[in-house]
């Protein structure tokens, strides 16, 4: 098991008051993945803690129409899909160690479409002009990386023009040197902008709104 009994009971007792369905949809692959077998142990542990929460699990490789629809590339792919937020709230590599909080949280808001971010901040995401894509690179030892996921896909579940993916950059180290990310958490807008450390909302928020705006005047 890798969601011990206590922690189990606890969780049961959060996901009783999601206010809709999530979906958790994964992609893996079989041979050249070390990572999809725990993340699909760990995904399916927390499926089976709410009758709400139901998980689909594609393989990136044979299963090509699925993976296409979805734009995957990389494995292992998580989407956490619900009526409320689409499925803008990724994560690309297992969502374990501190990051297990990031999950969580993504699923809670997920499920109700709902975030506690500042009514400026909802203002100027409702204005957004193209789509705005946040990277937020990681290490699951990283004590200060979920706060920036969360706050990611918080803007994420906010805007459908923001789609907020968190990296697992000891998984995909070809992205982590793409990205020059020499330390976590990392945040990379559209591609170009980025940010290091645990930002606040305003200064994410600044960053989303100049890269669509770069975006605009190409």
């Amino acid at each position: 098991m890798m969601i011990d009994a206590a922690v189990a009971e606890e969780l049961k007792k959060t996901f009783a008051g999601l206010a809709g369905p999530v979906k958790l949809v994964l992609f893996k692959e079989n041979l050249l993945c070390r990572t999809c077998g725990p993340a699909e142990d760990l995904l399916r542990e927390t499926a089976a803690l709410s009758d709400k929460i139901t998980l689909e699990v594609f393989n990136r490789v044979t299963d090509e129409a699925k993976a296409a629809e979805y734009g995957v590339t990389l494995s292992p792919a998580l989407f956490i899909e619900a009526p409320a937020s689409g499925r803008r709230v990724r994560f690309f590599g297992v969502p374990a160690g501190y990051e297990f909080v990031s999950l969580i949280e993504a699923i809670q808001a997920a499920s109700s479409g709902m975030t506690d971010l500042q009514p400026e901040t909802l203002s100027a995401l409702a204005g957004l002009k193209g789509p705005v894509n946040i990277k937020v690179f990681v290490t699951p030892g990283c004590p200060y990386c979920p706060s920036a996921v969360m706050l990611a896909h918080r803007f994420a579940i906010a805007s459908p023009g923001v789609t907020a993916e968190m990296v697992e950059v000891e998984e995909f180290r070809e992205l982590g040197v793409k990205y020059e990310v020499q330390g976590v958490p990392k945040i990379v807008v559209n591609d170009k902008m980025g940010l290091v450390g645990a930002q606040p909302e305003s200064m994410l928020l600044k960053a989303v709104v100049d890269a669509d705006a770069a975006g605009e005047g190409k």
